[in-house]
């Protein structure tokens, strides 16, 4: 099973798999660097938004609470598992490690952010948020390719 999820499905020359890695580093060095470092405490988060470590900014919760149902019954909990998902998973979707596990759990904050939050905001606003969740849905299939580190972790696992 852990092999399974290690193990990326690789293209039949490398100058495909590098293509094939171009969208993912991207999408994860957006998703820590500005996405999530804005609602989540890391090193690089803006020092104005004095977060902690690990800490979600205050306006977060009340934001998830206003998407209504589950989300106002555990605002706190899913503004956390949407910050970190956001920016820790934007650290192992750059680095193509364990990146089939963290691209559905983008893909889930994504749907929320795109269909919960910006619905209402017209298709524009919704454009950045289903533009990563189709991409994590690419790599929670496909996983990282032969540019990650889930592709040297399951070479080492095979031998």
């Amino acid at each position: 099973m852990i092999k399974r999820i290690f193990t990326p499905i690789q293209m039949p020359f490398w100058w495909q798999d590098l293509l094939f890695a171009v969208p993912r580093i991207v999408c994860g060095y957006l998703l820590t660097s500005d996405f999530g470092a804005a609602k989540f405490g890391l090193p690089w988060s803006p020092a104005d938004n004095n977060l902690k470590f690990f800490e979600v900014a205050f306006w977060f919760p009340n934001d998830v609470a206003e998407y209504g149902g589950i989300f106002a019954m555990f605002p706190a909990f899913f503004a956390w598992m949407g910050a970190f998902s956001e920016a820790v998973g934007g650290i192992f979707l750059l680095l193509g490690l364990l990146t089939r596990p963290f691209a559905v759990l983008i893909f889930i904050t994504m749907f929320v952010a795109a269909f919960f939050q910006q619905m209402n905001q017209g298709v524009w606003n919704m454009l950045p948020a289903m533009g990563m969740m189709w991409v994590s849905l690419f790599y929670s299939i496909l996983g990282s390719g032969r540019f990650g580190l889930d592709y040297i972790i399951a070479k080492k696992m095979i031998r």
